[in-house]
């Protein structure tokens, strides 16, 4: 192989390459943008985000927002609204009920865009994550989103649970 024509297959290399690097640099100049509260309606409305320990439902009637968890033996259920905004905001907020008493909570995860893929965190503070890939992957946490609703039943029997306890400690 001569000189000249490893140069052209060099050459040849880097001229496929630059469309693709050329555009990754483009991307990375892009501003993040936030997501507006029509798009984060479409992606929670009446979706069920499940977690390791349990989930959140938020439908779509009245945005209520329902959830419940299971972490090593404590069950908490919560009840409340989830609200949108455009600046790339969804908030739940909630009282959550254990079997210790209640208490009111508002979580927030922000959300960004640049082209097609989708940036999560919790806010205020939180690590900026990739929330859903431009092309969909197995671990990406959208896929944990499910039309499913598997809280709200546990919710529910929980909340009868303790009631239950609450008024036998009354002695009703």
């Amino acid at each position: 192989m001569s000189i000249g024509s490893r140069l052209y297959g060099a050459a040849l290399a880097l001229s496929l390459c630059l469309p693709v690097m050329t555009h990754a640099a483009e991307a990375a100049k892009t501003p993040p943008t936030p997501l507006s509260a029509y798009e984060l309606y479409r992606i929670y409305g009446d979706k069920t985000w499940t977690w390791g320990t349990g989930g959140g439902r938020f439908f779509d009637e009245g945005r209520r927002f329902v959830a419940w968890t299971n972490d090593k033996g404590k069950q908490s259920f919560a009840e409340g609204k989830w609200v949108v905004d455009d600046l790339g905001q969804l908030c739940m907020r909630a009282t959550w009920t254990n079997a210790e008493g209640a208490a009111r909570a508002s979580t927030c995860f922000g959300h960004r865009k640049i082209g097609n893929t989708i940036y999560q965190r919790r806010q205020p503070d939180g690590d900026w994550y990739v929330f859903r890939h431009s092309s969909l992957r197995q671990d990406d946490e959208f896929r944990k989103l499910v039309s499913t609703d598997t809280v709200s039943a546990r919710a529910y029997e929980l909340k009868q649970l303790l009631l239950n306890q609450e008024i036998a400690r009354k002695g009703g």
